[in-house]
């Protein structure tokens, strides 16, 4: 990102022949401060926070080593990934979603690395950068709450029968935990659009 800001400032600086116009500097100058300071907080960062892995989370990975060994087999540049996750977001139509369980974890993160690696965000909202889905996202946990009447603690370490992962045991693999929670949403929203409208529905009453 710093890199394309920095690109974009000379290419500011120098779109007209001979001697720029004034409004094309003041551009080039702010977009090369805007790369200036997105430096400077990504330094920042690395200080306070420190770009070396968190201590329990390696302690976590520890404990699943199957997992640990696929999501680090063949590594690609986060840049490449995340951008190649972004095209493929967006070759599909309609109306994109994001669901999760739980949202603010896998959101969050998904999120930070769109916007680090690819210019992308997770999210639609007032920012820069593609906008790959659609709305906050549907955090999978809370939909269950919603259409059962659990309480929130009953979410809480659920384990799911093996027909509602669809036979993807959940194995904490990025993809058969991914085809498991597919298979949890499509059942849930089935079940929900299968249940009789409800006159407390006020979209129903105000149509």
């Amino acid at each position: 990102m710093i890199d394309d800001l920095l690109g974009l400032a000379d290419e500011l600086a120098g779109r007209e022949a001979g001697r720029p116009k004034q409004a094309s500097l003041r551009r080039a100058v702010a977009t090369a401060y805007y790369a200036v300071f997105h430096t400077l907080a990504k330094l920042c960062a690395d200080q306070l926070i420190g770009a070396s892995p968190d201590p329990q989370t390696s302690a976590w990975w520890a404990t699943q080593p199957l997992a640990y060994a696929a999501s680090t087999r063949d590594p690609r540049a986060p840049e490449e990934a995340m951008t190649a996750f972004a095209d493929w977001v967006e070759s599909f139509g309609g109306v994109r979603v994001f669901a999760s369980r739980p949202l603010m974890l896998d959101g969050v993160w998904m999120d930070e690395y769109l916007r680090s690696f690819a210019g992308a965000r997770l999210f639609s909202a007032p920012w820069e950068g593609r906008r790959l889905f659609h709305g906050p996202g549907v955090d999978i946990g809370s939909l269950l709450i919603g259409l059962f009447g659990w309480s929130y603690a009953q979410t809480h370490n659920l384990s799911f029968p093996g027909d509602w992962l669809g036979g993807h045991e959940h194995t904490h693999r990025a993809i058969d935990d991914a085809l498991g929670y597919a298979n949890v949403l499509h059942r849930a929203l089935r079940i929900s659009a299968a249940q009789p409208k409800k006159h407390e529905d006020f979209r129903n009453v105000l149509a």
